[in-house]
C-alpha cells in the first residue's frame, strides 16, 4: 500500500468532472468528441470508484484482522486508547490511527497512507517486531514505540515517557565523577629550591581549586602532590569536549625554565563513591604510565579515553624505585628454578642488548639456569646476536619452542621491551608461565600484562637498556663483561638515535656506566652497518618519500634486503630532512601492511598509531594492518594524522576561548 492510494484519488474524481463539464460543452461543436470525452469521464469515474472500494475493503479486512487477531481488542477499543495508536500494514503503510495518534503526531490531520517509518526517528519497524521497544522524539515529546506483530501489520503503540527521561537525563548528568590529580614533575621543581617547589605547588592548587569552583566541586587535597575533585557527570562531557584546558593551564606554570604537569585519572559511570574513587586511581596509574601531562578517563565498561599526552615525559630524576624494583626481582628470582629471558615479536637492539644483560646477571650473580628466548629467523638484532654467539663460550640463546620443553612450575620469565600480550615473541610461553617480570619503558597501553609479579614501567627511559643497566648496577654487576655492556650500549643508541632523542641525565648515566664496564663505541656503531640490498632499500625508501602535514611518508618497494630493518631505518633517516616532525613507513611483511612511525618530539606518533591499533612511544611506534591493501592503508595512516592535527587545532581554539572569557 502506498501514500497515493489516498492523495489521487481525489484528483482521479476532479478529473473526471472537468472531463464531463467538457463533454457538456462540445455536444453542441462536435458530437463524436462529445462521446469520447463523456466515455473518458464514465470510465475515470467507474476506475475511481471500483479502486475506492477496493481500497476501502482492504483497509477494513486489514484493521479487522490485526485487531481480531488480539484477544480481546476491537477496533473501538483501539480509539480509547489513552496512547498513540497505529495500525500498519505489511509494508509498514498506516492504514489506520486512533484520534490521539492524530493529535499528538499529526497536528490533527490523518496519517493514514504515509510510513510509519517517519514516526520512528528512521528506524525500520522490523527491529520494533522483535519486542524490544524504540525511543523517538516528536515534536519536543519523547515516546517508546512497541510493536505487536499480526499475519497482516502490526499495531504501534506509542507511550509517552517525556517526563521519566528526563529525569533519567538529570540523574546521569548529576552522577558524581571522581578525578585524581596528580602533580606528575614535581622533582623538577624540588631539585632546584625549594622555594621553586612552593611556588609551583601554591600555583598548581590555585589552578585545581579555580576548576573545581568552575564546576562547582568538590576539591579536596588527599596528599603530597595529590588532590581529589569530584564533579558532576554533564560537567565532564563539557571537559572532554574541550579536550580538557586545565592541562595547558598547568603547563603554563613556568618557574626556573621548567613547565608543571599534572596527570589525572578520573572515572566515571559509577553510582558508588567508592568504586568511583578506585577506578580513578585505576585511570591515574594509567595516565601516568603513558608518560604523564594527561587525563585518563576510565568509563564503567572498563574502556579508557586520553586526552593531552602531546609533551614528553618527565625525567624521573630519583633512582630509588630502581633500587626497591631490583630488590623485588631478587626476591622472586631466589624462589625459582629456571629463568627465561623474552622480549618482544621483530626483536630490535634495545629488546635483545637488555635480555642479554639480565642474562648474565641472572646465571653468574644468582646461579640459575638462564636463557634468552628469540627467533632467530625474525630478529632485527641478527649482528648483535651473531656478536654474543662468537664472544661467549656458552649459547645464550633459545628458540620459543624448546623453551616451552623446558619449563618447570618454578620457572620465571622475565619480559622485555614490551608489555602487551599481542606482541610477545612467545603467547604460549607466558600464558604457560606461572611467574612474570616486566621491565619495559614504552608508554602504557589498556590491554597491558596485569598479572605481572614485579612490573618495572618507566616511560621517561630512553631504553629498556637504560632501565635495566640501572637495575644490574643495584645488583651485583661482577659478572657483567664488555659484551653485555656492548649489548645495552647498542640498545640505548638505537632509541636515542645516537642520543639526539629522549636523551636525559640518567641515559648519559647509563652510558658512563657501560663504558666503565667495557663497552665499545667503535663495536657498538658496527652493529648497525647494513648489507648493501638493505642500504639500497633504505636510499630507495627515502627517495619515494612525500610530505604530508609535515609529515613523510612513504611506501616500501619489494626487494632483496631486511625490508623490515630497511623500512625502520628510513623511517629514522626521513627526519633529518627539512620540514619534517614525524616519518611514517608502510611496507608489507607477513602478509599484513606493518607501519613504523619515527619523530623528535614534535609530533606524538604513539597516539597516532594507537588510532590503527598499534603503539609505543612519542619517538618510535608502529602499527599492523591486516586484511588491507596499501594505499587502503595509507589512506587510513592519512586520516589519522588529520585526526591528530584536528585534536590540536581543537585544543588551541578551546584554550583561545578561554583565555578570551577569562
Amino acid at each position: 500500500m502506498r501514500k497515493r492510494n489516498w492523495t489521487l484519488t481525489p484528483w482521479f474524481i476532479i478529473f473526471s468532472v472537468i472531463m464531463f463539464a467538457m463533454a457538456v460543452v462540445s455536444y453542441d461543436y462536435s458530437p463524436v468528441v462529445f462521446y469520447i470525452e463523456l466515455g473518458v469521464s464514465v470510465l475515470s469515474l467507474a476506475v475511481v470508484l471500483i479502486t475506492s472500494l477496493r481500497f476501502t475493503s482492504y483497509v477494513k479486512s486489514t484493521v479487522k484482522n490485526i485487531v481480531g487477531s488480539i484477544k480481546g481488542i476491537n477496533e473501538d477499543y483501539l480509539e480509547k486508547f489513552s496512547c498513540p495508536v497505529a495500525v500498519v500494514g505489511r509494508q509498514g503503510d498506516i492504514v489506520w490511527c486512533n484520534s490521539r495518534f492524530r493529535k499528538a503526531m499529526c497536528g490533527g490531520k490523518g496519517a493514514e497512507g504515509d510510513n510509519i517509518k517517519a514516526y520512528l526517528s528512521g528506524k525500520e519497524i522490523d527491529c520494533l517486531k522483535k519486542g524490544e521497544g524504540c525511543d523517538v522524539a516528536i515534536d519536543g515529546r519523547e515516546y517508546t514505540v512497541y510493536c505487536r506483530s499480526t499475519g497482516e501489520g502490526a499495531v504501534c503503540e506509542f507511550i509517552e515517557n517525556t517526563y521519566y527521561k528526563q529525569i533519567t537525563r538529570e540523574y546521569l548528568a548529576s552522577k558524581p565523577c571522581v578525578a585524581i590529580a596528580v602533580f606528575d614533575n614535581a622533582e623538577d621543581f624540588s631539585d632546584n629550591s625549594d622555594e621553586s617547589f612552593s611556588e609551583a605547588m601554591l600555583d598548581i592548587e590555585v589552578c585545581l581549586q579555580k576548576w573545581a569552583e568552575q564546576y562547582s566541586a568538590l576539591y579536596k587535597k588527599i596528599g603530597n602532590n595529590r588532590y581529589m575533585i569530584i564533579f558532576r557527570d554533564a560537567d565532564v562531557e563539557k571537559m572532554a569536549a574541550d579536550k580538557f584546558p586545565i592541562l595547558k593551564t598547568i603547563r603554563g606554570i613556568t618557574i626556573n625554565n621548567h613547565s608543571a604537569s599534572i596527570s589525572v585519572g578520573l572515572c566515571r559511570g559509577y553510582n558508588n563513591i567508592k568504586e568511583s574513587e578506585l577506578n580513578a586511581r585505576k585511570a591515574l596509574e594509567m595516565a601516568l604510565g603513558r608518560g604523564g601531562d594527561q587525563v585518563a578517563v576510565i568509563k564503567k565498561d572498563n574502556t579508557y579515553e586520553f586526552f593531552g599526552g602531546k609533551v614528553a615525559a618527565a625525567e624521573k630524576a630519583s633512582k630509588v624505585r630502581m633500587r626497591v624494583i631490583a630488590n623485588a626481582i631478587s626476591r622472586v628470582v631466589a624462589d625459582c628454578d629456571k629463568i627465561f629471558i623474552m622480549g618482544h615479536k621483530f626483536s630490535d637492539l634495545d629488546c635483545v642488548g637488555a635480555a642479554i644483560g639480565l642474562q648474565c646477571i641472572m646465571e653468574k650473580t644468582f646461579k640459575r639456569y638462564s636463557k634468552v628466548v628469540i627467533n632467530r629467523e625474525t630478529s632485527m638484532a641478527k649482528q648483535l646476536i651473531e656478536y654474543t654467539d662468537e664472544k661467549l663460550d656458552t649459547d645464550i640463546f633459545i628458540s620459543p619452542e624448546a623453551a616451552l620443553s623446558g619449563l618447570t612450575q618454578k620457572s620465571l620469565l622475565i619480559i622485555v621491551d614490551t608489555h602487551l600480550k599481542r606482541s610477545l615473541e612467545s603467547s604460549e610461553l607466558y600464558e604457560k608461565c606461572k611467574k612474570v617480570i616486566i621491565i619495559d619503558h614504552h608508554r602504557k597501553a589498556v590491554d597491558y600484562i596485569n598479572n605481572a609479579l614485579v612490573f618495572c614501567h618507566e616511560p621517561s627511559a630512553s631504553s629498556t637498556c637504560e632501565m635495566c643497566s640501572e637495575i644490574i648496577s643495584c645488583l651485583d654487576d661482577s659478572p657483567l663483561t664488555y659484551v653485555q655492556a656492548d649489548a645495552m650500549l647498542a640498545g640505548i643508541t638505537l632509541d636515542t638515535k645516537n642520543f639526539a632523542v629522549k636523551t636525559g641525565v640518567r641515559t648519559f648515566e647509563a652510558a658512563a656506566y657501560l663504558r666503565k664496564r667495557g663497552a665499545n663505541t667503535l663495536t657498538v656503531k658496527g652493529m648497525f652497518s647494513d648489507n648493501i640490498e638493505t642500504y639500497r632499500e633504505k636510499v630507495d625508501i627515502v627517495c619515494k618519500a612525500h610530505v604530508y602535514r609535515g609529515c613523510a611518508i612513504s611506501i616500501a618497494p619489494s626487494g632483496d634486503g631486511d625490508i623490515r630493518l630497511a623500512s625502520a631505518q628510513a623511517a629514522d633517516e626521513m627526519l633529518n630532512l627539512k620540514g619534517v616532525d614525524a616519518s611514517f613507513v608502510l611496507f608489507e611483511d607477513n602478509s599484513q601492511i606493518n607501519i613504523s612511525a619515527r619523530s623528535y618530539g614534535n609530533v606524538n606518533v604513539q597516539i597516532i598509531m594507537e588510532k590503527l591499533g598499534g603503539g609505543g612511544h612519542q619517538t618510535m611506534a608502529g602499527a599492523q594492518l591486516k586484511d588491507v591493501t596499501v594505499n587502503e592503508a595509507l589512506d587510513t595512516l592519512k586520516k589519522a594524522v588529520d585526526d591528530y592535527y584536528l585534536s590540536l587545532i581543537k585544543v588551541n581554539s578551546n584554550d583561545n576561548k578561554t583565555a578570551q572569557r577569562s
